[in-house]
């Protein structure tokens, strides 16, 4: 049942396994890669550029805010549009037929066994890798709070969206997220608590994760235009560093 050949990118990447802190970082939808098998999924090359296929600038503001922080850094390497790895795979939307007005042929009239190897292939995978990450450092005694990267478009059915970034949390332990939300507020910026998206029962990886094992959490969306160039993913790594051992600090 696995979709992937060889020639095809693994389903996930491990940056600094060994990371000595807190922090485990995760994106979802950091990737945008396609199993050759797939073909283009009958999607056009502009839209394999949109925030419908990827979470834009969230794999480089990673890479660095992995290295200013010494966390370690767990990614998605493939489209969302193939599985969405922030969904439960028994969704529907895990593959989804359409996104904002743009229909994924590959997507549509998939038999049960097509969804399985995906799932089996792709989204299993990395969430194994994050699982096994966990229990080691639990084991271990190390201290671990969840931080999963995303981005988010800031115009969607022509609304335009105002936060620069926003803080999502639900259940569970939720004092890191409260506490990072405070320090964002500190800068010159517009910062929503639960939006531009709430924490709500689409969500896959947190409850999955971070709620399992109890553990502190927050799930990050930054702005896209923010974040799709060296300069803005820089800068942004760097403020969500601060932010983030400003509220850790508050905790300890």
């Amino acid at each position: 049942m696995n979709l992937l050949v060889p020639a095809d990118p693994a389903p996930f990447t491990v940056i600094n396994a060994n990371g000595s802190s807190p922090f485990l970082l995760t994106g979802d939808h950091a990737g945008r890669a396609i199993p050759s098998a797939l073909g283009d999924l009958g999607v056009g090359p502009a839209d394999w550029s949109r925030h419908i296929a990827i979470d834009i600038g969230v794999r480089e503001m990673g890479l660095e805010l992995a290295r200013l922080l010494d966390a370690p850094f767990i990614f998605q390497n493939y489209s969302r549009l193939v599985i969405d790895c922030n969904r439960d795979p028994a969704r529907d939307d895990a593959i989804p037929a359409s996104s904002d007005g743009t229909d994924i042929g590959g997507n549509q009239g998939l038999t049960e066994t097509d969804r399985l190897a995906r799932v089996a292939s792709i989204h299993a995978p990395y969430h194994a890798s994050i699982s096994e990450m966990i229990s080691a450092r639990l084991a271990a005694g190390q201290e671990t709070i969840l931080f999963a990267l995303h981005s988010f478009t800031p115009i969607l059915d022509e609304i335009r969206r105002p936060w620069s970034v926003g803080v999502l949390h639900a259940a569970g332990r939720i004092d890191f997220a409260t506490c990072l939300l405070d320090a964002l507020r500190r800068l010159p910026i517009e910062v929503g608590d639960n939006a531009p998206y709430a924490m709500d029962e689409t969500d896959y990886s947190m409850p999955f994760h971070a709620l399992s094992n109890d553990l502190r959490y927050a799930e990050i969306e930054v702005r896209q235009d923010l974040i799709s160039q060296g300069e803005g993913q820089s800068f942004w790594a760097a403020q969500l560093r601060d932010a983030m051992e400003e509220a850790w600090q508050r905790l300890t």
